[in-house]
């Protein structure tokens, strides 16, 4: 397979985690894919899980019974915290494809310039705002609710 410049793709599927240089922004971008896959796979099981009242009473107390536990409250929090990265990191990216990220245009004369020093703020703000979700969303999990059954 051939890259948009003509060159062959030799990194395959190995390149989505580890091609190219790795700022901040690569993390944010390998960050915000690992966490929209989890987020996925969070969604089929929890629709897996949630189908079992389909086939009566005794099924979904079963399905229930199978999913509760300190384990499964601790993967609830992660999956929060994979939501309100994602979400933050979400609101970035659709600020920067809008425009309202990156700057005025410019003329790509030698030095070239780089949007970054545009974009940079906007992910700290983003990062900061995934922060302030998952202490709040901590304080929910662990101190308001604590011992609280459905």
């Amino acid at each position: 397979m051939l890259t948009a410049k003509g060159y062959p793709n030799r990194l395959g599927v190995g390149g989505w985690l580890g091609g190219g240089r790795w700022g901040m922004e690569r993390y944010l971008y390998t960050l915000h894919r690992l966490t929209g896959l989890g987020l996925i796979f969070y969604f089929l099981l929890h629709i897996l899980v949630t189908s079992a009242r389909a086939f009566g009473e005794a099924a979904w107390v079963a399905s229930m019974g199978r999913v509760t536990g300190p384990l499964f409250t601790v993967g609830e929090y992660l999956v929060f915290l994979a939501f309100a990265f994602h979400a933050a990191n979400g609101l970035r990216l659709a600020f920067i494809e809008l425009g309202w990220g990156v700057g005025k245009p410019f003329e790509p004369v030698y030095p070239y310039k780089t949007s970054v020093d545009f974009q940079r703020p906007l992910a700290i703000v983003a990062l900061l705002l995934a922060a302030l979700l998952a202490a709040a969303g901590t304080l929910d999990f662990f101190v308001l609710h604590k011992g609280v059954t459905p």
